[in-house]
């Protein structure tokens, strides 16, 4: 089971208790209707709606942890859910008019779980608010979390390419590209293994975006690889910014799991400076050789 699932079986328990109930209502209190008197249409239509509310509730429960809006939305959820479950069971037993209890289910539950849901959602929308300053440096405008990368944290090269295209026009926009790497990562890799690889390439990649600014935008392209957008500075201010992350990377603690030891890393930095011709391709290649260079030479290059 999913781990957040876990964290709410009770609330699974308690709707789904609720709609075995009304189940055992409906079939103890109704009568079965004849296959001719079902209306199958409405069975389709009111029990897919049912279903897909399930779904909905299951997802939400198994991507989020537990706290009042996740309570919200799954009272929400919840409610409409039943609502529609006694709705479908409608079709399938017929009820004295003596039981009110059934449409004070449809009718009661529905605009409760509506008002619910929407108190949630509203809660949601400022709980989004709040995440999206955090992934400001991840995604920018674009957000898509198929180019999210699982190992870093950061997002895949077509974030890159979507914000390139969407301005390129503007000149001043996108006048420099770094591109970044950690030296002698291979060698790192092959000593230490995979798994303490993946670590500091996904912590790596978390200090990096600490000691980003706000409008920069930082996303991978190789296993060790990062290409950062640095709209509206100049290749001056790029250097500067290079040499500050370059600082920030040689004083970054990267301790061994189970270890006091300390290994320390470098950062190559290739800086790519936009020329009038160019198109976003030229940019990134521009980088691209910039970071060879670097990486040949003192860490850090600048190509225009």
């Amino acid at each position: 089971m999913n781990s957040l699932l876990r964290l709410h079986t009770q609330k699974l328990f308690l709707v789904g208790s609720m709609a075995l109930l009304l189940t055992g209502l409906s079939a103890g209190l109704g009568a079965p209707k004849g296959m001719a008197a079902i209306d199958w249409v409405d069975v389709v239509g009111e029990g897919s709606t049912a279903l897909a509310l399930v779904v909905w509730l299951l997802m939400v429960l198994r991507s989020r942890p537990a706290g009042r809006v996740t309570n919200l939305l799954t009272l929400g959820l919840g409610f409409m859910f039943l609502a529609m479950w006694q709705d479908t069971l409608d079709e399938f037993y017929a009820l004295a008019g003596t039981q009110a209890w059934e449409s004070v289910v449809e009718s009661v539950l529905m605009p409760i779980g509506l008002g619910l849901l929407t108190y949630g959602l509203w809660h949601w929308h400022k709980e989004q608010l709040s995440i999206r300053t955090q992934l400001l440096k991840r995604e920018q405008v674009f957000r898509d979390h198929l180019w999210l990368d699982g190992l870093s944290q950061v997002a895949r090269f077509e974030q890159i390419e979507a914000t390139l295209a969407s301005d390129w026009a503007d000149e001043q926009a996108h006048q420099v590209a770094l591109i970044v790497e950690l030296h002698d990562f291979n060698q790192f890799e092959r000593r230490y293994g995979y798994r303490e690889a993946d670590r500091l390439l996904r912590e790596t990649g978390e200090y990096l975006i600490l000691n980003l600014r706000q409008r920069d935008l930082i996303c991978r392209v190789a296993r060790d690889r990062l290409v950062i957008l640095m709209p509206h500075t100049r290749p001056s201010e790029a250097r500067d910014l290079a040499v500050n992350l370059r600082t920030a990377v040689e004083h970054f603690c990267f301790h061994l799991s189970g270890s006091d030891q300390r290994v320390e890393q470098v950062l190559d930095v290739g800086i790519g400076v936009r020329q009038p011709m160019d198109d976003p391709q030229a940019l990134v290649k521009r980088a691209t050789d910039a970071l060879q260079s670097a990486a040949e030479g003192n860490g850090m290059s600048l190509v225009s």
